[in-house]
């Protein structure tokens, strides 16, 4: 059965009627309360798509930089600076929408996440792009430095890889409104998936740079985040619907409901298992390639629905019923 939805609001302007524009689905759409002030389910709609594009590019780059490092695969490196230091800002600029004024909140590093994931994305580009050159040209033995120059200037870039591989997650976690994103796990897993991206794609841009042994050894680290990636996923939402009737709301849209299909088939299936058996039981580059490409269509389908299916919790809810209003609880 269906569960009946307990609407109490204002008459504006003549009475305006009820918002119906989520109510696609039965059971997980049928508390939602659309755009206007009525007691319920929110979606949250500031961060979109071109928010998802910034996280996942982000997250792409500094994999990818990350690995490469690792490897000394100059071509990877710079890859990995160029789309985090281009695409990033790019589309986070854009969700802003008035990139004048954005520049406010990148000099709060006190208050804002924004302020902190440019201090790392500078950090990763600024020293990043000097360990390159060193490494190209050993600028730092002519000019007469200290050998561990060079490493150093590596090791500061990879501090400022990781911090960027994790903060965006800790911005989502740190948004206690969402229960889908308030949790630990979400920069977990978005340290993983990105570590995920780095090795798949370093696996097949290097693939002819590359040793026999280090393809086998990536090919298996990849496999095996894949596998850490799904209990991760899985984890949020166990944890998102035992917390609160929010997070089981949103769990509901991802599983049963409006984004279903689309979750349950990108997220899982094909960015995640098919990717897995492909590494698993496959050979070659161009198989690699078709798993990284399944696996990124994935990765960004799980960035982009985690931010749609993410609902405020109804507050006023409660606070109806303790004055003697309609309650939307249901028994």
């Amino acid at each position: 059965m269906l569960v009946e939805m307990a609407v109490y609001g204002s008459t504006v302007q003549g009475g305006q009627e009820m918002d119906q524009d989520r109510l696609e689905t039965a059971e997980t759409s049928a508390r939602l309360v659309g755009n206007s002030f009525k007691l319920g389910y929110r979606f949250q709609r500031y961060w979109d798509t071109s928010m998802a594009l910034a996280f996942f590019f982000a997250e792409v780059g500094t994999g990818v930089f990350l690995v490469s490092f690792y490897l000394d695969f100059v071509p990877g490196m710079i890859a990995g600076l160029v789309v985090t230091g281009t695409l990033k800002p790019y589309f986070h600029l854009a969700h802003m929408g008035v990139p004048k004024k954005s520049w406010r909140a990148i000099l709060r590093p006190d208050r804002s996440w924004i302020s902190r994931g440019a201090i790392a994305i500078g950090v990763l580009i600024g020293f990043g792009a000097l360990h390159i050159i060193d490494l190209s040209f050993g600028v730092a033995v002519r000019l007469g430095l200290p050998e561990f120059t060079g490493q150093l200037l590596g090791y500061l870039a990879v501090a400022g890889a990781l911090a960027v591989m994790c903060y965006q997650g800790m911005a989502m976690s740190a948004s206690e409104s969402f229960t889908l994103w308030a949790s630990v796990l979400l920069p977990i897993s978005s340290f993983f998936y990105a570590l995920t991206c780095g090795v798949m794609i370093t696996l097949v841009a290097a693939w002819g740079v590359l040793g026999a042994e280090q393809q086998v050894m990536l090919s298996n680290l990849a496999v095996a985040l894949l596998v850490l990636d799904a209990a991760i996923v899985l984890a949020i939402l166990l944890r998102a619907r035992a917390k609160s009737k929010g997070g089981q709301f949103s769990v509901n849209l991802l599983t049963r409901g409006e984004y279903a299909r689309s979750f349950i088939t990108l997220v899982p299936v094909i960015g995640l298992i098919v990717p897995v058996i492909i590494l698993a039981f496959g050979e070659g580059r161009w198989l690699a390639v078709l798993a990284t490409a399944m696996m990124l269509i994935g990765f960004f389908a799980f960035r982009l629905l985690m931010f749609k299916a993410a609902v405020f919790e109804p507050i006023t809810h409660d606070l109806a019923g303790s004055i003697g209003l309609p309650s939307t609880r249901t028994t």
